[in-house]
């Protein structure tokens, strides 16, 4: 970090917005007492939980947009580029669906740019995120890695009925390196029947960016082993880090109408259908064509 939360003031008392320590241990249970200390201490490391804490309340006053901009701008110092702004609604009922590359920085700068245009937009994110204080007036929370409650349910469900701009990444995890590159894994089904359901059109959005090989790697080393838990998670903070000064291209596509997703095919395969459209797209402007379905 380039700005004021660069140097720790070690004399400065701050609350720890983000504690791994809490969260494993109201997330793991009875299992908690086992898991060895060392863990928890080198993914505080891994995290920058002392940073990212300091930098909070650094920036404590600085809220939703405001905030935003301070990270963005001053302490990562990001050449945020985007195609096709014109395609950003200015007004309306849409889902923003967009490829998830980075893991943080990628969601802050979708906001940031779309926040140019309109305030009224929500992201839909895991809520371990609600630890970001300053931006939870953005966000709508769910639990990625468990049962929602019913309440988180309404919430999101209310969100859909509501006029704001719905900004989601499908996949709900960061992109993997894969045989045709760094892309998506598969994009859930959700948005496709919230469009229907609530009539709202879908802006397909395309970031361009991946994270270090070692993350990758990890990711893939952690499948081959048959560990089912998202460890890889854990560095992307580390990740978010080494994008400091880089260039993030954000491209626009136009809206594809909700009535294009008929039962011809199934919601999770329009879901992929839509994905694979935001990768293939140059300029942002195509139209979306929907492939002809083979009849046997």
């Amino acid at each position: 970090m380039a700005g004021k939360a660069q140097e720790i003031d070690k004399s400065v008392k701050y609350h720890d917005f983000i504690n791994i320590d809490r969260e494993f241990r109201k997330k793991s249970g009875k299992v908690y007492p086992f898991i060895p200390k060392f863990i928890i201490r080198y993914l505080e490391k891994k995290v920058h939980q002392e940073k990212l804490n300091y930098a909070l309340h650094v920036y404590k006053d600085k809220l939703d947009f405001d905030f935003l901009d301070v990270v963005l701008n001053d302490e990562f110092g990001l050449n945020i580029q985007v195609a096709n702004p014109e395609n950003i609604p200015s007004s309306g009922r849409y889902i923003i669906a967009s490829n998830h590359p980075l893991g943080g920085l990628d969601g802050m700068a979708l906001m940031y740019v779309i926040g140019q245009k309109r305030k009224d937009l929500k992201f839909i994110v895991n809520d371990l995120l609600t630890g970001l204080v300053n931006l939870v007036g953005l966000f709508a929370p769910i639990n990625k890695h468990g049962k929602t409650s019913s309440e988180g349910i309404r919430m999101i469900e209310e969100l859909y009925e509501s006029e704001e701009l719905v900004l989601i990444f499908p996949a709900g995890l960061v992109s993997r390196k894969q045989k045709g590159g760094i892309k998506d894994l598969e994009w859930k089904k959700s948005f496709i029947a919230k469009s229907i359901q609530h009539k709202r059109d879908i802006i397909p959005v395309h970031i361009d960016g991946q994270n270090s090989k070692f993350f990758y790697n990890l990711a893939r080393l952690r499948k081959f082993l048959g560990i089912k838990t998202n460890i890889e998670m854990f560095l992307l903070p580390d990740e978010m880090f080494k994008q400091e000064n880089k260039i993030i291209n954000i491209k626009f596509g136009k809206p594809i109408p909700y009535t294009t997703f008929t039962k011809e095919y199934s919601h999770i395969e329009w879901a992929q259908i839509v994905k694979e459209h935001v990768y293939k797209m140059n300029d942002g402007n195509e139209e979306f064509v929907a492939p002809v379905k083979n009849k046997k």
